[in-house]
């Protein structure tokens, strides 16, 4: 058996956190996260998750710039990215699909949906 796939959960909710950690623990994934916008992008760098799940509203940078960073820089922009927002406006989702968005999901969601997806992005 592989090594499980590795989740970043960039997220400023500590209850986001705690229940997206634990659908996806439960599915085997290895979870870890960050909350606030610059230390998404320090972690993408020195431990490369195998997909991203970002909050668009984050405390110094927002998801959209992050996604923006991410999609410009070749190191990085590999990594597929799951976008998060309690704001289901057709303007984010347009945003977030024109950054190079892998995935869009409105809060509040269904963990089963989560779980699809991160499957469908960590290629598994």
């Amino acid at each position: 058996m592989g090594v499980s796939a590795r989740v970043l959960i960039a997220e400023d909710e500590p209850n986001l956190i705690e229940s997206l950690s634990f659908i996806l623990g439960r599915e085997g994934y290895e979870v870890s996260s960050v909350s606030d916008g610059d230390a998404v992008l320090e972690r993408l760098r020195s431990d490369r998750p195998n997909v991203l799940i970002l909050d668009v509203m984050l405390p110094k940078r927002t998801g959209f710039e992050i996604l923006k960073l991410i999609k410009m820089d070749p190191a990085l922009s590999g990594i597929p990215v799951m976008v998060l927002t309690a704001k289901g406006q057709e303007r984010d989702r347009k945003t977030a699909e024109d950054l190079g968005a892998d995935a869009f999901v409105t809060k509040p969601f269904s963990n089963q949906d989560v779980v699809d997806r991160i499957k469908r992005l960590a290629g598994g």
